[in-house]
């Protein structure tokens, strides 16, 4: 069994995670990341993602973030996320409506910048639509 630490999940409207875990799957800015005890001191933005929760006890529980970022130390990890939802609570209307959000915002985008930022964030939605939704 391994090690627990001290993981949180905040976002601004609630506490969603507090406790004991053996280990967190984020979606990192540079890629999907694992944390576990131990682990060397990192912060690290978020980008839109599911991460992976394994308690102590060995259950997984999954959410959905979007963006935020991670503070990692070797005695916990807290994540304050953006946005979060668990997976089981998913709506597919508010992925529809962020999908379509997006859309608009490449559209309106003032400068080439603007249009590169709006366009990965969709593409990182319509791929974290197709990970926890069924078709």
């Amino acid at each position: 069994m391994a090690e627990a630490f001290q993981f949180e999940l905040v976002s601004p409207e609630r506490l969603l995670v507090s406790g004991q875990v053996e280990s967190v799957v984020i979606p990192g800015a540079e890629g999907e990341m694992t944390v576990m005890a131990q682990h060397a001191p990192v912060m690290t933005t978020i980008q839109p993602g599911v991460v992976t929760v394994k308690s102590a006890g060995g259950q997984e529980e999954r959410y959905v973030v979007f963006g935020g970022f991670a503070d990692i130390l070797p005695s916990g990890c807290t994540l304050l996320a953006e946005s979060a939802v668990a997976v089981k609570d998913i709506d597919r209307a508010d992925i529809a409506r962020r999908i379509q959000e997006a859309k608009e915002d490449i559209t309106d985008a003032k400068d080439e910048e603007s249009r590169s930022k709006a366009e990965l964030f969709l593409h990182q939605l319509t791929t974290l639509e197709g990970a926890i939704l069924p078709a």
